[in-house]
C-alpha cells in the first residue's frame, strides 16, 4: 500500500469531511441570507471542487444547482488561470457556466503553498436581478430581456471588493440592498468553506486531501456503474411536451441507450429553440439526467464527479435543449428541467418497470410578485410551490412537496406576510388531485395570495392542460389551475404563464398539479406512457 493508498475507514471520514464543509457553508448563507427566497426557502447549493474544477462533494441542496454548477466552476477557471488568495469570482451568464440569470454562482479558491489546490462554490437564487419584470422570470423572448448578465468577472480580487463592478450589478436591479445582503451572505459561505478546508490541510496536509479527494472520485465511479451494470441493457425512447400559449405544445425527446455499465440520453429529435423563455442550456439537461440516475443508484454512493462519467448527454445544438447563445432561458432552469426529468424516467421505467415513479407534478409553479411596500420602497417576491408526488411500485405518492430538479420549501406564511405587503387566504391540500391506481399519486396544493398594495404579477407554471401521467396503468395526476379572484366577486381563468398588473385586494388562487397513480385499480381504465 502507497503513502495515500485508500484506507476504507479514512475515505468514509473524508467523505464526510468534504461534505461536511459544503454543508456548513451553506448553513452559513442561509444563516446571514437577506431574502427569505434563500434564508426561509433554501434556494441555495453549495459544492467543493478540486484544483482540476472536478466536484468533490456537494451538500444536499438543489439539483438543478449542483449537477450544473461544474460547468460555472469550468468557466471560472477558463476565464481566471490565475488565481490570488482572496479572489472571489462571480458569473450568472447561462452562455459562459450558469443556468439562468437569477442564480449567481461564487468560485473561489483555497490554497495550499502557492497554488490553489481546492476551490469552494455556491450558488444562490436572487430574487430579482432586473430584466422586464419583477423576480426576473419574464416571459421573454431574447437572453437580454430577463435581467443583467454577468460573465466571469473577480468581484473581489486579493479580498478587496471590486466596488464598481458591484455598483453596476446593484444599479441593475429593482432591491439593491437585499442584493448586496445575499452577496455578502455568499462570500460569508466562502470564508467558512475556505477556513475549514484550511484546517483539514493543516491537520493532514495536501497530499493526503487531495489523495482522498480522488479517492472518494473513483470509488463514486466504480459505485455507480456497478449499479448501471445490473440494469438490462437496450434503448428505450420517451417524449413528453411543454405548454406554450395558443396550444402550442413543443416536444421534448429521449433515447436512453443502456450498455454494460454506463448508460446515454440522446435529445435528437427535440424541437428547436423556441420565441419564449423554456429554452435551456446544455448543463441543466445534462443535470437533469445525472439527477435521474442518481435517484436509481444506492444513495450511500458520495455524490461527486465520480457519479457524473458512467453518464452521456447528447442534444443537437439549436435544440430547446441545448440552446444558441442570446435566446431566453428563465424559465428552462426551473421548468423545462423537470420535463427533462419525467421524459428520463419515463425511458428508463421501461428497463426498470419496479424501480421508477409515475409523473410527479412536473412543475416549479413560479410565483415572481413586485411593487412598492407601504413606505414606497421596492419589493419583489419570489416563490414555488410544491405539489404532488408520482405514486411509486409499493407507496402513494407525497403530497404538497417539492419534486426532482427543485429541493426547496413553501415559504412560510408568518415571513411572507412579515416582509411583504401580501397575505394568504388558503394554504391547504388539493383533495383528489392525486391520480388514482394501485398507489395514489399524492395530492396538489392550493395557496390563494391577496394583494393589499398595487402589484406585477409573473407566473410560469406546467401541467395546466397536459396532465402529469400515470404508470403501469395509473390513472394521471389533475392539472393545475391559476385563478384570479376580484375584490368584485368575478373569477378569470388565468394561464399557464402570464404577467398582470393587478389591484389592492385582487387575490391569485394557485392550485397546483397532483401526481399520477402507479398500477391499475380494480375498475380503472388507467392511464400511463
Amino acid at each position: 500500500m502507497t503513502a495515500y493508498a485508500p484506507d476504507p475507514i479514512l475515505l468514509e471520514v473524508y467523505r464526510h469531511r468534504f461534505a461536511g464543509v459544503a454543508e456548513e457553508m451553506g448553513a452559513t448563507l442561509r444563516r446571514t441570507a437577506y431574502s427569505p427566497n434563500i434564508k426561509e426557502r433554501l434556494d441555495y447549493s453549495c459544492a467543493l471542487f478540486d484544483a482540476s474544477g472536478a466536484m468533490v462533494a456537494q451538500a444536499a441542496h438543489i439539483p438543478v444547482h449542483l449537477g450544473a454548477m461544474p460547468a460555472s466552476c469550468a468557466a471560472a477557471l477558463q476565464a481566471f488561470p490565475d488565481w490570488c488568495e482572496g479572489d472571489v469570482i462571480a458569473l450568472n451568464d447561462p452562455y459562459a457556466g450558469g443556468n439562468h440569470l437569477p442564480d449567481i454562482t461564487m468560485v473561489s479558491p483555497v490554497f495550499a503553498g502557492n497554488e490553489p489546490i481546492f476551490f469552494v462554490a455556491s450558488r444562490a437564487h436572487h430574487a430579482d436581478v432586473g430584466g422586464m419584470s419583477p423576480g426576473s422570470l419574464p416571459l421573454s423572448t431574447e437572453l437580454c430581456q430577463e435581467g443583467i448578465i454577468i460573465p466571469p468577472v473577480k468581484l473581489v480580487r486579493r479580498g478587496k471588493v471590486n466596488t464598481d463592478l458591484l455598483s453596476i450589478i446593484l444599479r441593475n436591479v429593482r432591491t439593491p440592498q437585499e442584493r448586496r445582503g445575499d452577496l455578502e451572505a455568499q462570500r460569508a459561505a466562502h470564508a467558512v468553506g475556505e477556513r475549514r478546508l484550511k484546517a483539514l490541510i493543516q491537520d493532514a496536509g495536501p497530499q493526503e486531501l487531495q489523495a482522498y479527494a480522488m479517492h472518494l472520485k473513483e470509488y463514486s465511479e466504480r459505485m455507480t456503474r456497478a449499479a448501471i451494470a445490473m440494469w438490462p441493457d437496450g434503448t428505450f425512447t420517451f417524449e413528453d411536451c411543454l405548454e406554450l400559449p395558443g396550444g402550442r405544445t413543443p416536444v421534448i425527446r429521449v433515447c436512453a441507450t443502456i450498455g454494460g455499465d454506463a448508460v446515454t440520453f440522446d435529445f435528437a429529435g427535440t424541437d428547436p429553440v423556441m420565441e419564449g423563455p423554456l429554452n435551456t442550456v446544455l448543463a441543466v439537461t445534462c443535470s437533469a439526467c445525472y439527477y435521474v440516475v442518481r435517484c436509481l443508484v444506492a444513495d450511500d454512493i458520495p455524490v461527486n464527479d465520480g457519479c457524473f462519467a458512467p453518464v452521456t448527454v447528447t442534444a443537437p445544438e439549436g435544440c430547446l435543449l441545448h440552446a444558441t447563445d442570446g435566446a431566453a432561458v428563465a424559465g428552462g432552469n426551473v421548468e423545462t428541467s423537470q420535463r427533462i426529468t419525467d421524459v428520463a424516467l419515463g425511458a428508463l421505467a421501461q428497463a426498470l418497470p419496479n424501480r421508477i415513479a409515475a409523473a410527479s407534478q412536473g412543475t416549479m409553479n413560479n410565483v415572481t410578485i413586485g411593487g412598492r411596500d407601504i413606505h414606497g420602497h421596492p419589493y419583489a417576491y419570489y416563490e414555488t410551490l410544491g405539489g404532488g408526488m408520482g405514486a411509486g411500485p409499493t407507496s402513494d405518492g407525497l403530497s404538497g412537496v417539492h419534486v426532482h430538479m427543485s429541493n426547496t420549501r413553501n415559504t412560510p406564511v408568518e415571513a411572507l406576510e412579515m416582509q411583504f405587503p401580501l397575505r394568504i387566504r388558503e394554504y391547504s391540500l388539493r383533495e383528489g388531485s392525486g391520480g388514482t391506481g394501485r398507489f395514489t399519486g399524492g395530492e396538489g396544493m392550493i395557496r390563494e395570495y391577496e394583494l393589499l398594495r398595487p402589484a406585477i404579477v409573473t407566473m410560469l407554471s406546467e401541467r395546466r392542460h397536459v396532465a402529469p401521467w400515470g404508470l403501469a396503468g395509473g390513472v394521471a395526476g389533475a392539472c393545475g389551475a391559476n385563478e384570479l379572484r376580484r375584490a368584485g366577486g368575478t373569477r378569470e381563468l388565468l394561464p399557464g404563464k402570464f404577467t398582470r398588473r393587478l389591484g389592492a385586494t385582487d387575490r391569485l388562487r394557485i392550485k397546483t398539479p397532483g401526481g399520477g397513480g402507479w398500477g391499475s385499480a380494480p375498475g380503472a381504465a388507467g392511464s400511463g406512457p
